[in-house]
């Protein structure tokens, strides 16, 4: 059984803390209401860049001082809060975080949830210990958590992030990273404002084949890299995050206010579909784009060796299948779907690379992954990396083949992550890569959606069309369904 995390701080009584956390996390909502974000309906949630960025969206909690939060020596044992326990938060995160926590090092104390019996889940899981909470604000108000993990819907990824972040709290969040480019922004400026560790839950960041192509690359093996290509492909005919609806889904269980917060435009009213089944609906995410891309994206990214903000970024997709009208059983669904069935993205890069990425779910069929440079290419399925030369570089060019590597793994990311925090480094899937396959997403579906080429300027973070016309970056109420 893990060992307690203590109960106290400074000598204060439970109660007594409890009481000073409750006090601290409704000044943070008070804080945040006279910035004019009061984006929950009940405590409100702030967010801070630390500067004025590019774009529509108010700067959040920039009256707010961040807290400097813990130092962390190499063989201390980290305190670990969970924010957003449903399927991906309790089975990737509490299950495989306690059954690695000796290894690891870490200590569970918390888990937040707008589900009772979400909540009450992840406490059965971690252990009687476990303190349970409805509002992330109550759990980052605890001095004695380190380290956050966010698992929730994709529109309260940047709030918590950030929101963590000024509690002096590092952060794990799933990915996407956000659901706009403001927000990716916004994160982005408050990790270099407060120096805390962040880790994108793109778990095949720490796949180390990614990082022999980076050290191969890097080395000129394969010369100028012109393009990489990849997908994700899945078929499901009774359509796809058509997940299971919940007999305990009611009002009384869950805090459906919560959940929708105030960000989202297209307000509805409690409906257990769209809580279990979000990822189809353009309001809480953008489908393939957000879900399934950056198992690529970041990965091939990252193998560049250099990774680099896109210059120009063009996507088309479609939803004519209509695989929810084939839902029966406990896939029926009253709803089709906002989000497309396939989608395919090309994005251009400074150094004259392009990349080619395919996700489907509707057909799982893939392309072949290889990272092409102009003396050899790099084939990038399996375990291995496989580097072959072109024929006019086959004197010039040797070939070889890597040794085995590990498959990727979420417990190898969470340890990535908790090494990282130990060292005070960037961990595999940290800010400066995070940011440009935001950047990268949240383009292609602005391509998509206003059927234009996206030109991206990084030191402006200007986007616009290929005659020079600027595009606002669409957010929360800028396009039908948003």
């Amino acid at each position: 059984m893990q060992k307690r995390p203590e109960s106290k701080a400074g000598g204060e009584s439970r109660r007594s803390f409890l009481k000073k956390a409750t006090a601290a996390a409704a000044a943070v909502a008070s804080a945040n209401a006279l910035v004019g974000c009061n984006a929950t309906g009940k405590g409100g949630t702030s967010t801070s860049t630390g500067k004025a960025a590019a774009g529509p969206n108010p700067v959040y909690g920039q009256n707010i001082a961040p807290s400097p939060g813990r130092v962390i020596g190499a063989n201390e044992r980290i305190v670990v809060g969970f924010v957003g326990v449903g399927g991906q938060g309790t089975n990737a995160h509490v299950k495989l975080m306690k059954e690695h926590s000796s290894e690891h090092n870490i200590a569970q104390a918390a888990a937040c949830d707008v589900s009772k019996t979400r909540r009450e889940n992840a406490k059965s899981i971690i252990g009687e210990h476990c303190d349970t909470y409805d509002h992330y604000h109550k759990l980052l108000a605890r001095k004695d958590i380190d380290a956050v993990v966010c698992a929730t819907v994709d529109h309260w990824h940047t709030p918590v992030s950030i929101d963590a972040m000024l509690a002096g709290k590092h952060v794990y969040v799933e990915k996407p990273m956000t659901r706009y480019l403001q927000e990716a922004f916004d994160i982005h400026d408050t990790v270099k404002r407060t120096g805390k560790i962040l880790q994108v839950g793109s778990q095949g960041c720490s796949d180390m084949k990614w990082h022999k192509a980076a050290e191969w690359i890097r080395a000129g093996k394969i010369g100028p890299v012109v393009m990489s290509q990849g997908s994700y492909m899945r078929n499901n005919p009774k359509g796809e995050w058509n997940y299971d609806i919940m007999p305990w889904c009611t009002p009384e269980d869950l805090n459906w206010k919560e959940w929708m917060g105030t960000r989202i435009k297209n307000q509805r009213s409690f409906d257990p579909d769209h809580y279990f089944r979000w990822r189809k609906y353009y309001p809480y995410c953008a489908g393939l784009l957000g879900d399934l891309f950056p198992h690529k994206l970041h990965p091939y990214m990252l193998a560049t060796g250099n990774p680099e903000f896109p210059t120009r970024v063009s996507s088309v997709g479609n939803r004519r299948v209509e695989t929810d009208k084939k839902a029966d059983g406990k896939a029926a669904t009253k709803y089709i779907r906002d989000v497309n069935e396939i989608v395919q993205l090309v994005a251009e890069f400074p150094s004259g690379m392009t990349m080619h990425i395919t996700s489907s779910t509707v057909n799982e069929q893939g392309t072949q992954e290889m990272i092409r440079g102009h003396k050899a290419t790099l084939y990038m399925a399996g375990n291995k990396v496989e580097l072959k030369p072109e024929k006019p570089f086959a004197e010039e060019i040797d070939p070889a083949t890597s040794e085995a590597f590990k498959p990727e793994a979420v417990p190898a990311h969470h340890k990535n992550w908790f090494d990282s925090i130990r060292a005070n480094k960037q961990p595999n899937a940290g800010i400066d890569l995070a940011i440009r396959v935001q950047t990268v997403i949240s383009l292609a579906e602005m391509s998509e959606r206003l059927s234009i080429m996206c030109v991206f300027d990084e030191k402006t973070r200007k986007i616009t069309t290929g005659e020079g016309r600027e595009i606002k970056p669409i957010t929360y109420g800028t396009l039908p369904l948003s």
